[in-house]
């Protein structure tokens, strides 16, 4: 440590730039080339640099090129509200939902009937008529109406008489609708172009009604397509037919279940993989696997597609295939409360509402609503759970609309209206808090605050659409009205968790004398901006503008 230079330790930097300024005079003689070496560096960090740049410059030109020169795909301008009308023809309740034209919007396919001559005012010429199918005029028309403007995508005959339609099937990896008619036929058309997949004749027997649904079912007879089983009512007797889903092609005979007043069916999937048809009449539910109607069909098949649930074996009564349930009184509706195995069975009475577990069949919870009047709606008071929304009559011309919770049965809110028979049942859109908006129809009394009263709705009085969601358990927004009769009404979202909308089928149904049918979409937040709030109960701090504002704000979401 002694001998080192004290300088050195003080200036470290110092001492290294004179050692290499000796070194540098002491390599004076060094050979020529060896002096190149700083200037080839320099020259490889211009390369760097200028290959920098050059990449960047490509890259910016990739940009630009995809952003200006090549044009992006252009986003249907979907209508805030548009509305279609046929002349001299009369509709069916049928009303379906689905991206026809593959923009990503949904659209809207109905049925009406219409003699030859009828008319939609905003229409495209299309080819087919009556007599050009070989059918009587009037006879009946499927249309698909573009969900963005109200176009007609496609329009054809189909049947002197329509009894049923589904378009929710997707049949030979096409999407479909499936059709019931007369002249007794089963026949599926391409939902994309209206085009017949294929026609049956079947004979449904005389004076028959048909159930709805018609049901899709695993693949039976081995094609690699599935297939369809249909059920026809007359008297006490229900018959019941598969079909192929390829060609629409009887599998095996008709056979006949003895199933008095049977006024519906259900197609229910339990954990264990096995299907269902729960039949209801007006006091009892039955229950038959599809691999034992099967069986009845064809004695000796080997389908491994279908089975039996050994817990559902043991709690159907064997003699008589009935289900029991402890809610008594007459069954309004029976339906599932998810679209998932074993779930469980909402049974709707007419003064009781019981929810059974779809898998081990035993009673949830049961409550007492006096006079349900119609087939409940599933939604979401509460975020995340599965609710229901129930219409009890309260008098010939006066009605409650009640929520019940899903997970107790217990009612959380209810609120009384003026109604008139023909109010379409309610609908329900799911918004981004996980809850639901509930839409329906009715006349909010004036003078009473919905406790009570003599008030009834004059004939002349048009039914009004109100507007509610729980997180405003205190407000309604009256919304528009319609004084025509409507057929059907639905709540959708026309775009992936947007284009929050209402859709009506109004004018004479068919059967009736022909008249004006008129199609309506309309985008709900167009109604909340000119709508009116009703206070069920008032809070100083919110004004009616702020309530508007709230609604308006809302966002939507797709379930699927």
């Amino acid at each position: 440590m002694e001998s080192k230079d004290p300088e050195t330790e003080i200036h470290p930097l110092k001492n290294e730039e004179g050692k290499a300024a000796a070194a540098a005079e002491g390599k004076g003689t060094a050979a020529p080339g060896a002096g190149g070496l700083p200037r080839k560096a320099g020259r490889l960090s211009r390369w760097r640099t200028a290959a920098f740049f050059l990449s960047l410059f490509l890259c910016l030109l990739v940009v630009f090129a995809f952003s200006f020169i090549i044009p992006c795909p252009v986003r249907p301008v979907s209508q805030k509200t548009w509305s279609r009308s046929y002349d001299n023809a009369a509709t069916y309740p049928f009303l379906a939902l689905a991206d026809v034209d593959g923009d990503g919007v949904q659209d809207v396919l109905f049925a009406f009937q219409a003699a030859a001559g009828h008319l939609d005012h905003h229409r495209r010429s299309f080819n087919g008529s009556c007599p050009e199918a070989g059918l009587a005029s009037p006879c009946a028309f499927v249309a698909a109406h573009s969900g963005t403007n109200g176009s007609t995508l496609w329009e054809r005959p189909v049947g002197e008489d329509l009894l049923l339609m589904d378009c929710t099937l997707e049949l030979t990896n096409t999407p479909a609708c499936l059709l019931i008619g007369k002249p007794d036929f089963l026949a599926a058309l391409d939902r994309r172009t209206g085009q017949a997949l294929w026609q049956q004749v079947v004979d449904f027997g005389t004076n028959s009604t048909i159930l709805s649904p018609l049901l899709k079912i695993p693949d039976i007879n081995k094609d690699g397509v599935s297939d369809l089983l249909f059920f026809t009512s007359t008297g006490g007797k229900v018959t019941f037919l598969f079909c192929s889903g390829s060609d629409g092609r009887p599998i095996g005979a008709s056979k006949v279940l003895h199933l008095p007043g049977c006024r519906g069916h259900l197609l229910h999937l339990t954990k264990s993989g096995a299907l269902y048809v729960l039949f209801y009449s007006v006091t009892t539910v039955y229950a038959y696997s599809v691999e034992e109607l099967f069986h009845m069909v064809l004695e000796d098949h080997h389908s491994t597609a279908l089975k039996e649930d050994p817990h559902w074996e043991l709690t159907i009564d064997r003699t008589t295939h009935q289900l029991s349930f402890l809610s008594t009184g007459e069954i309004l509706s029976l339906a599932e409360v998810a679209k998932k195995a074993g779930a469980s069975l909402l049974v709707a009475r007419s003064g009781m509402l019981e929810l059974v577990d779809g898998q081990r069949l035993g009673s949830m919870w049961v409550t007492d609503i006096p006079h349900i009047w119609r087939e409940p709606v599933l939604g979401s008071f509460y975020p995340d759970e599965v609710d229901v929304l129930i219409e009890s009559q309260v008098s010939p011309m006066r009605k409650k609309v009640l929520m019940v919770e899903g997970a107790s049965g217990d009612i959380e809110w209810e609120v009384e209206l003026l109604s008139q028979e023909d109010n379409p049942r309610a609908a329900t859109l799911a918004t981004a808090d996980h809850r639901s908006a509930f839409l329906f129809w009715g006349l909010y009394p004036e003078n009473t605050n919905g406790t009570g009263s003599s008030e009834e709705p004059r004939p002349w009085q048009p039914q009004k659409l109100y507007l509610f969601h729980p997180s405003l358990p205190n407000v309604l927004l009256e919304m528009s009205n319609s004084s025509e009769a409507i057929v059907a009404f639905e709540g959708v979202l026309f775009e992936h968790s947007r284009h929050a909308c209402y859709v009506l089928l109004t004018g004479p149904q068919a059967g009736s004398p022909p008249g004006n049918v008129g199609l309506l979409k309309r985008k709900l937040k167009e109604d909340v901006a000119s709508s009116r709030v009703i206070w069920l109960s008032r809070l100083a701090q919110d004004s009616d503008q702020n309530i508007r504002d709230r609604f308006y704000r809302m966002r939507y979401r797709s379930l699927r």
